[in-house]
């Protein structure tokens, strides 16, 4: 098994970032390159997103899901009723409205599908497993949670536990990263 040439960490079988630094990992048939050749783009792999990208996508995500959600809602004369009538939409780290539930749903759908939303595919960005493939429907169940339930818990948690791997703590629950790609 190889190890990881940033932190040293044991690969599994297949990974294409390191599980414990994000760090991209050369594919096993290329020749490790210096950093400043030209073949080093190829052999290092997909690029981590940076936190701004991943916030543009977000908000352009945000922005589809919320308009559809205030149609559906003025449509059926429910103004901006929660998920449990008499409780409020907003408790601390927690929202539980309507358009959370149709983000989370959308996410987990676009992501299991297609590896990527709206928002990701105008940013050229994608969700993948550790070993590049597209997530599973409960790894992408998982990871929505957290951006659509309780959004600014699972950030804080990143900024400080995760900054170095840019993870959202629920990428790192359900083994997924946001690499930039087509």
């Amino acid at each position: 098994m190889a190890n990881c040439s940033n932190c040293g960490f044991e690969l599994p079988a297949g990974a294409v970032y390191c599980p414990k630094c994000g760090t991209s990992v050369p594919k096993t048939n290329e020749v490790p390159v210096s950093p400043l050749s030209p073949a080093a783009a190829v052999t290092q792999g997909p690029v981590l997103a940076t936190w701004g990208e991943r916030f543009v996508a977000w908000l352009i995500d945000f922005l589809i899901v919320s308009a559809v959600a205030w149609v559906i809602r003025s449509l059926a004369g429910l103004g901006s009723v929660g998920l449990f009538p008499g409780v409020p939409n907003w408790v601390p780290f927690l929202n539980m409205g309507l358009t959370e539930v149709f983000l989370f749903f959308y996410w987990m759908v676009m992501e299991s599908a297609y590896g990527k939303s709206f928002g990701k595919m105008v940013m050229q960005l994608k969700v993948t497993r550790l070993d590049g493939s597209t997530p599973s429907i409960m790894q992408s169940a998982l990871q929505s949670i957290g951006k659509a339930f309780i959004l600014w818990l699972d950030v804080i948690l990143a900024w400080f536990v995760f900054a170095k791997k840019r993870q959202r703590a629920f990428n790192r629950l359900s083994g997924t990263i946001v690499v930039r790609g087509k």
